[in-house]
């Protein structure tokens, strides 16, 4: 039987993979801010419209994690993945707010061989988030190693 993952030589430059649509509330929010970012903006409504960000908002560390999600869900889970050296950018550009609904698109902007690891490659992604009315929330790119198809196995 084949492996049915996605490998290297899926990965062709141009490809797009939709993330979402997501749904972000008000509660988890909260939940995320009470553990890692309690800013006031993040814990209340009342905080987050007297600030710049105009009313309850995910702290950038949510929205990246809930970005995550989304592209774990879209194709990291089904991509023989071996996981990425960094980001080398990512961009919070506008407020994520209780009910927004996050939707976007990673697409393969480069792929090539490792030389020192002749099984894998790395594939750079760019990366889009817009809310439910086409704001951009967040911009990224990155690498992923993933193995080929021809060598799926590790050396040993």
């Amino acid at each position: 039987m084949q492996d049915e993952r996605l490998h290297y030589e899926d990965f062709t430059e141009g490809r797009s993979f939709a993330l979402g649509p997501r749904l972000v509330t008000a509660e988890e929010i909260i939940e995320f801010a009470r553990e890692f970012d309690p800013q006031p903006m993040h814990l209340s409504e009342e905080a987050g419209k007297a600030s710049i960000l105009g009313g309850l908002s995910a702290s950038g560390w949510h929205t990246s994690s809930l970005f995550m999600r989304l592209m774990i869900d879209a194709y990291v889970l089904k991509a023989a993945s071996e996981g990425a050296p960094g980001i080398e950018f990512m961009q919070w550009r506008k407020p994520v707010l209780a009910g927004d609904t996050l939707s976007g698109e990673s697409v393969v902007e480069e792929a090539r061989l490792m030389r020192s690891r002749p099984h894998l490659g790395i594939v750079t992604f760019g990366h889009e988030l817009h809310n439910q009315r086409g704001e951009l929330v967040l911009k990224a790119r990155n690498a992923v190693m993933v193995r080929r198809r021809e060598s799926a196995e590790v050396p040993t």
